[in-house]
Order: C-alpha cells, then structure tokens, then sequence
C-alpha cells in the first residue's frame, strides 16, 4: 500500500480486496463504516481518492467510488467538490466517550467542601511565559528517561524554597520528586511494609485518605486521638506503632498547630522507638495571624519524612509534589519511585523549577494569602450574621474552618439533611474521625468543616444565607 499505507485504519480494508467478487462492494463499505465506527479512521481525517485506494487495494475505481457515495449519504464521510473526502464530524457521536470521574459536588448550589483552592487564581500568564522559556532553553538529552529522584534543577530549587520558607533541613540530594502527597505516602508505606512495619499512627479526627493510602500498601491505620496540643502521647506510646502520620502546622481538619512541647515530646517518641513521623505540611504556606509556623523535620530530619505539593498553591491536576526523606530511607525510596513510574515528566519539572527560581512561586503564595484571608473573613462574618453565637475555630491558619454553630441548630443529622435538600454542600466534622471520635463529640451539636478558599466573598455570602434559610 503506498498514501493509504502510513494509517494503520487501512488494514481493516483489506478483506475487502479477497472478497468475492458480489460482495466486494459491501465488503468494502462495511470494513470502512466499521473504521469509522471504531475510531480507527478519526474525525477530519482526508481519505485517499478513489483512484489511490482502487490501486491499493486492487479493486475497480468505481467500486471505491461506490462505497464512499453510500457512506457519505449516511453521515460518515463528507465531499468537499475539489478538496476530497474525509471522515465526517457527524460520526463522533457515534463512538464511546469517556467519563469524567473527577469528585465534584453534583448540582450544589453552594459548595463548601474542604481540600480545593480557588482555580481561577492559576497564574496562567506567568506559568505560560515560563513554559516557553523552558521549551526554548531544555537540552536535548533532559528529555531522555530522568533521575527518578526528580529533575537535579528541581530539586535544587525545592530545596532553597523549603529551606527558606519552612525551615526544613534539606540535601537536595535527599529531595524526592513526586507526584503529590498521595504518592509521597505510598511510597513511604511499601518501604516501612518491606521493613517489616504493618501498622501506622494517623490523626483522629484526621484526613480518611491516609487511612485509605496506607490499607493499599499493606499496613493497618491505627486511629491517635488529639488533644488541644496534638497527638495524645499515652494513646500514642501504648499503640505500639513505630511511624505516625501528623499534620502539625494545621492539623487537618481541627485546624490547631501543635505546642511547642507536643512537637519536642513527639520526637522523643520517635527516637526512643527509633521510629518515623511522616509530616504532611499540606497548606503550611497559608497563615493569616503571623508567620507560618516552621515544620517539624527542621528539628530532626533524621526521624521526620517531609511531604508537600503545589495542590494548595496552584492547582492540584498538575500532580507535582515533593518528599524530604530521611538519608536512611533514601535508597530505598529513590527505588520504589524508579520501579513505581520511572520519574515525573520532565517538562513539568523544568517549568516548576523555572516558576520558583525566577520568584514566580513566592508571587502566586502571596496572591493566594491576600485572597484567602479576605474569605475567611467573609465566611467569619457571615457566620455571625446569619448563626449568631457560632464557635469558629482553626481559622489562624489554612483553607478551611471549624464552625460549632448554635444549639437550635441542631440536631446534626437533621441540619445536614436540610442543606442536602436546600443544594448545600457541607461536611460534618465526625466524618473526619473514627467511631471512637464520633462518640466523644456526639451531642447533637452541629461541627462543620467548611471550605472557603475556591469561592468567591459573594458565593460564601450566599451560601451561608441558603444554610440558613434551610433549617429555619
């Protein structure tokens, strides 16, 4: 086959050409239908003329000539007088689609789940800008299969923004580049399984998908009731576990960052087990009330894995994140990574590397700040108005608040159901926590965690006007 030759959908023509002489004709309009059909043949593709695909095939021209007349009186290929015949946009429908299964509140009116950032803040302008300057000035040989450790660039860049704006202690050498947090804890989870550990500590109230993360890699979530400080300690030390899962510069989701002494007493834990404590810092960049507090592997990165991502601070579908892993972890981690997905993309990588190194990325945290703190302050206040009396807590700091709204309120269950009703979308704090939590707060009270930093002042207004309209 010579033009028609370099589309593998052609293949599919073929019988046609040993088909019996009656039939070669439906043959032929079958074998192009199903082409077409199938995908094999895409919308807009430009077919051979009738005089290229005879010869090709071996058939009459007046038999392809046939066969595209039918087909184009059924909608699959259109004529253009002059230019051709081609596949016909009509005949997409055709053909499966696929779904979108990205979680999103289905026709909410109001959306106050917690974990997303305003999207609309991505630095499109900015991030474009540096994605051409990337294209232009990248070596060739980057594009070969990378460091699975992460860009060399990259790491460098991470370790100076970390240092700088965390005071975390990082080697760039000991900076792993992963695609979020999610792949930082799995990848952390299969290297402690291997090592023998079958359970770890995680926060109660905490977030579900540790709990989720860690069951995929063969260890068993073991809830650590809080107190005002942070992790219980006795409960802690009596759960026999050797690595623990905390979020202290805004424990997610009562928000509180843990005491000075809770951080020290947590790494006395870890020493004396000679255990782990794998620190999510997931939003650590946003503090309204004074600077953020510090991360916790500042103050021993040899018992303290460190994990981050661009979710909060950019947008979460680019899947970049980072993990400061102990020296002593390290090989072990660097090759789960390479045996995991070979490395992140390093187009990707580059881009990132280029945003912090030109101050890009300490641009976009202080855009986020100003925007967050104005909404968390509208939510506050619109609290106050519509459900006076309500407690917030957990507000110092994050993208999202804890709110303990007034007795009348309650019960719980009745409350979520009418804002389920009235197009609300909310989440209690008891979802958060085990049944053991759920127990020692179970008074009927209304707790919510309530998201504010995807909506805009006007919506969060609104929204709390709809809660309040609904169970009134």
């Amino acid at each position: 086959m010579t033009a028609s030759g370099t589309n593998p959908a052609w293949e599919l023509l073929l019988p046609a050409a040993s088909a019996p002489a009656r039939a070669r004709g439906r043959t032929l309009q079958a074998a192009l239908r199903e082409a077409v059909r199938s995908g094999r043949l895409a919308s807009g593709t430009r077919l051979p003329s009738s005089r290229d695909l005879a010869a090709d095939l071996g058939v009459s021209r007046g038999l392809v000539t046939e066969a595209y007349e039918q087909l184009t009186a059924e909608g699959y290929l259109r004529s253009d007088r002059g230019a051709g015949t081609w596949v016909s946009g009509a005949a997409r429908a055709s053909r499966p689609r696929a779904r979108d299964l990205a979680p999103r509140p289905a026709g909410a009116r109001a959306d106050f789940l917690p974990g997303t950032p305003d999207l609309s803040l991505f630095p499109r302008p900015a991030w474009a800008a540096a994605q051409r300057s990337v294209l232009a000035a990248l070596p060739h040989h980057t594009l070969g299969y990378p460091d699975p450790r992460g860009l060399p660039e990259l790491r460098t860049a991470l370790a100076e923004l970390l240092t700088r704006r965390r005071g975390v202690v990082a080697d760039p050498e000991q900076v792993v580049v992963v695609s979020g947090v999610a792949q930082a804890t799995t990848l952390l989870g299969l290297v402690l399984r291997a090592r023998g550990v079958r359970s770890v500590g995680v926060e109660d109230p905490g977030s579900p998908e540790h709990e989720i993360l860690h069951a995929a890699a063969g260890l068993r979530a073991v809830p650590l009731p809080l107190d005002a400080e942070g992790p219980a300690l006795e409960p802690l030390r009596a759960s026999g576990v050797r690595a623990v899962v905390t979020t202290p510069a805004h424990q997610f989701p009562s928000g509180i960052a843990y005491s000075a002494r809770r951080r020290a007493e947590l790494l006395d834990w870890a020493r004396a087990v000679d255990g782990l404590v794998v620190e999510d810092d997931y939003d650590g960049d946003f503090r309204y009330d004074r600077a953020p507090v510090g991360a916790l592997q500042g103050l021993d990165p040899e018992h303290v894995a460190y994990t981050g991502s661009v979710s909060k601070s950019l947008a979460p579908g680019l899947r970049l994140g980072w993990l400061l892993v102990p020296a002593a972890l390290a090989d072990e981690v660097v090759e789960r990574k390479r045996t995991m997905d070979l490395g992140n993309p390093v187009l990707d990588q580059a881009l990132l590397a280029r945003f912090v190194e030109r101050g890009d990325y300490d641009r976009q945290l202080r855009r986020c700040q100003r925007a967050y703190r104005e909404r968390r302050d509208t939510l506050v206040a619109a609290l106050e108005k519509h459900f006076p009396g309500t407690e917030v807590s957990g507000i110092a700091a994050g993208l999202h608040a804890i709110a303990r709204l007034p007795g009348e309120c309650g019960p719980q269950g009745r409350f979520l159901e009418r804002t389920a009703a009235a197009g609300v979308a909310v989440r209690a704090l008891t979802d958060y926590g085990s049944d053991r939590f759920a127990r020692t707060v179970d008074d009927d009270s209304v707790r919510l965690v309530l998201g504010y930093a995807h909506l805009s002042p006007a919506r969060i207004r609104d929204g709390v006007r709809l809660m309040a309209e609904a169970v009134r």
